[in-house]
């Protein structure tokens, strides 16, 4: 077969010969020189020569039967759209669904103080009005409760006026935030919310290991009656201090409303020294009206810059990190017998009093408080087979090793006085006992 020539345009000069294959199995075009040879569809292409940009058509049309191999290094900050990988949890906040709810499902009548509307989150109310705080069932898809409050008496902010729902956490559960050292890294705050009017809420983050270190944002709640999902970066803290132990290392707050002695300043974006005048410096003013409401669920404490999707966790699980600080040793609207709740054994060694021992389902986080409802016929024992004491009038605790509760009940009966007994909890309405170690 004779050569092909190609003819180059007038501009050019000279010819580029084309060597045609010698064979119909040859499917290689030969330039003139070594450096000529054109690539068939089994060859590959020289790294240098694969420069410009790829139109967008031809990577949407790459099947995955192309991607072998090793990908080249790709920095992370390029990457988006990818699933992160779980290795581990990654939420420290606690019950951050609302799921559990030891103390009961509602609070009416509420003027001051605290309440645990769902187990962890305060409710904090002081100078503003009367409000229930309760466990809802209002939520936004994917989850089943939040916490609530509800305004049922409204009222003008005065100075000390205060409104809030917070979580404090032991300071052994956040070590990986590294604060007080040069590694000390960021986190992210993310939460659902819910209010029924607009505004701005504030977010305000304290360290309590390192003199009321603080730092506060607020958000904005765009559309009334309207789930939002809402996050807040928190900088690192190099000079911060969050101690290894079991004490309160951090709160995170949601300001609603507040009065001068907590407003009036502006948002402290920078960890610095608690300055009280930031710590509500938003508009949403929960409580000036009595059809004012706030919802708040799906709360996730996580390390890094970006709020990822909340962790679900079970029931189970979230109970169990519930107890460590909260437990119901007895409550007979619980009982699955309408007439007796079994509390625990004890020993009788005198006329008027048995002691009793309770072993927890989980260990408590510190020295803890006994909460007993007590009254006439609220408690009973069976002693050598006797049902005695069944007008018991008080019990507390006499002992506390954080894995269990040792009480005694009073009350007087007839009969042995020393010997093994049973205690047991009377169908009376409110009749509970509980243990609490709360930060």
């Amino acid at each position: 077969m004779s050569d092909i020539k190609i003819q180059p345009s007038a501009t050019g000069s000279g010819t580029v010969t084309i060597t045609a294959p010698t064979t119909n199995t040859a499917r290689v075009i030969t330039l003139p020189d070594s450096a000529g040879t054109l690539l068939d569809e089994n060859s590959s292409v020289p790294s240098a020569n694969l420069t410009g940009t790829v139109a967008d058509a031809r990577i949407s049309a790459l099947t995955a039967s192309k991607l072998t191999g090793d990908l080249p290094a790709i920095s992370g900050v390029n990457v988006t759209n990818v699933h992160a990988v779980n290795s581990g949890r990654k939420n420290m906040v606690i019950n951050g669904a609302m799921k559990v709810a030891q103390r009961g499902p509602s609070f009416t009548g509420n003027t001051s103080g605290n309440r645990f509307t769902a187990d962890r989150f305060k409710a904090q109310i002081g100078s503003a009005g009367t409000f229930t705080f309760d466990n809802s069932s209002t939520a936004p898809e994917g989850f089943s409760n939040s916490s609530h409050m509800n305004c049922t008496t409204a009222f003008s902010v005065a100075s000390g006026t205060y409104l809030l729902f917070s979580q404090d956490f032991e300071g052994q559960d956040l070590q990986q935030a590294a604060y007080g050292t040069a590694s000390a890294k960021q986190m992210t705050v993310s939460f659902w919310c819910r209010a029924t009017k607009t505004g701005s809420l504030s977010v305000v983050i304290r360290q309590e290991d390192a003199s009321q270190r603080m730092f506060s944002k607020n958000v904005t709640i765009n559309t009334a009656n309207t789930w939002e999902k809402k996050s807040v970066v928190i900088p690192a803290d190099t000079g911060g201090t969050i101690n290894n132990d079991s004490g309160k290392g951090l709160q995170i707050a949601w300001w609603v409303n507040g009065g001068s002695t907590y407003g009036g300043g502006s948002e402290q974006t920078t960890w610095g020294a608690q300055t009280h005048t930031n710590k509500y410096t938003g508009t949403l003013n929960i409580g000036a009206s009595t059809a004012d409401n706030f919802y708040l669920t799906g709360v996730q404490l996580e390390l890094g810059s970006t709020a990822t999707n909340f962790e679900h966790r079970s029931f189970g699980e979230e109970l169990a990190l519930c107890q460590r600080y909260y437990e119901i040793v007895a409550d007979n609207s619980e009982s699955t017998n309408t007439d007796v709740c079994y509390v625990g054994g004890g020993y009788s060694y005198k006329s008027d009093q048995i002691n009793w021992h309770y072993t927890f389902a989980v260990k408590k986080r510190a020295s803890f408080t006994l909460e007993a409802t007590t009254g006439t016929n609220y408690y009973k024992a069976s002693l050598h087979g006797e049902t005695i004491l069944d007008t018991a009038v008080g019990m507390t605790a006499a002992y506390q090793p954080l894995n269990g509760v040792h009480g005694y009940i009073t009350g007087s009966y007839s009969g042995s006085t020393i010997g093994k007994a049973w205690l047991f909890m009377l169908n009376v309405s409110g009749a509970k006992i509980a243990v609490s170690a709360e930060l």
